[in-house]
């Protein structure tokens, strides 16, 4: 099989990751006062960082997907600035950074073969507006879209501005928190790849004390995969901990729920307040 075929199949393989159908969710982490989704979790909240304030997290994930005789292992790293332009109004920049080795087993019929991709991701703009602050609940709304800065013929992105929306509520119940997301991208690629991709997901947190936090996390979104009719669903299960006031450090595992999805990642991360 030339080297071609065998990326083509590993990139198949690493993008069904943005795919799949909503399931429901109960979990945990800290809140003191304010309580902040954050990494590991994959949803977000409707919190905002406040006017004039700013966030930097720099996370790492590292994957392991093994079906019919492809294995791939990819590592994904994102630095992500989050600042205030309002109290009520967030902008957000994420730069990934993407490496991926593929194998696929040697048959009678082909010798299998293996490939290694790394570079630039393509670069994440979001806006996140919180229309509505109460208690228990909040609501925001997050426009974004990706540009193309990743190479989509070596897997690191999709070759075209994709664009979508998201709907976001937080409830507040101390020591409590869950957060739900519903949202729509409109997946314009070069990968002949699903446009209309759906996510679902829902989160939640649990305060241990001042400092720990213990989360959870259940979603899905469509298949991007025509081929398949099957849409890839997670759950996460991790722990956030506050070193100092504006120093989090955070992990998790990640676990596929069914074939499409990755069989299972390892999550970290470190997040500035400042």
């Amino acid at each position: 099989m030339c080297d071609e075929m065998i990326f083509i199949m590993a990139l198949g393989k690493i993008r069904m990751k943005t795919s799949g159908i909503f399931i429901g969710l109960m979990i945990f982490l800290l809140s003191t006062g304010v309580s902040f989704a954050a990494h590991p979790l994959i949803t977000d909240d409707a919190l905002t960082v406040g006017e004039g304030k700013a966030q930097l997290e720099v996370t790492g994930e590292y994957g392991y997907d093994e079906n019919e005789g492809v294995t791939v292992r990819a590592i994904d790293i994102e630095a992500t600035v989050t600042y205030g332009l309002l109290n009520n109004l967030d902008i957000v920049c994420g730069i990934p950074m993407h490496h991926i080795k593929t194998k696929i087993d040697a048959t009678p019929f082909d010798s299998g073969g293996k490939t290694t991709e790394d570079g630039l991701g393509d670069i994440s703009l979001e806006a996140k507006w919180k229309f509505f602050e109460g208690r228990p609940l909040s609501f925001a709304l997050k426009p974004c879209l990706t540009v193309p800065t990743g190479d989509h013929e070596k897997g690191m992105g999709a070759g075209k501005v994709t664009y979508g929306a998201y709907f976001i509520s937080t409830g507040e119940f101390n020591p409590w928190a869950v957060h739900f997301n519903l949202g729509y991208t409109e997946n314009r690629n070069k990968l002949d790849e699903r446009k209309g991709i759906w996510h679902a997901s829902i989160a939640g947190e649990f305060a241990m004390d001042e400092r720990l936090k213990l989360v959870a996390n259940i979603g899905s979104e469509k298949n991007t995969d025509k081929a398949s009719s099957i849409n890839p669903a997670f759950a996460l299960g991790g722990l956030i901990y506050t070193v100092q006031k504006n120093l989090d450090v955070d992990c998790g595992v990640k676990i596929g729920l069914n074939t499409p999805e990755t069989d299972i990642a390892t999550l970290a991360g470190i997040t500035w307040h400042f």
